[in-house]
């Protein structure tokens, strides 16, 4: 079965019509225009989650520049697994199978979710 590239998408829903909103300093940390979530504000969007590093990334409505998207994935992925994907010695992964070879007792991960370093456990004896 193939997916779309949107067929993983969610949705954020922040309701700020009773709360004091997020202080503007924090929105821009945080990605947003500070109008979208100021007190009495309703902000809806879509959200992708990023194959690669697990994360969930919202789609930020005034975004001009493209989504960054991985072909051997068919997938969106987040801003920064695209800068990775573009050093040299990047090995494609999912976050999948990177769990898998967790899970499997034989490698430790180092570094990042975004620059998941995988070494192989030296075996015992």
């Amino acid at each position: 079965m193939s997916f779309l590239k949107k067929s993983r998408d969610g949705e954020i829903f922040l309701d700020h019509r009773a709360s004091p909103g997020i202080p503007a300093d924090l929105a821009r940390r945080l990605g947003f225009h500070p109008d979208q979530v100021k007190e009495g504000t309703i902000f809806e969007a879509a959200t992708l989650g990023c194959p690669h590093c697990g994360a969930a990334v919202v789609i930020n409505p005034l975004r001009t520049r493209e989504r960054a998207h991985c072909y051997q994935c068919n997938c969106y992925i987040c801003d920064w697994c695209n800068v990775a994907m573009h050093e040299p010695g990047y090995v494609h992964r999912t976050i999948f199978q990177i769990q898998e070879m967790l899970a499997s007792g034989q490698y430790e991960l180092s570094g990042t979710a975004h620059r998941p370093i995988l070494t192989r456990r030296k075996a015992n004896g």
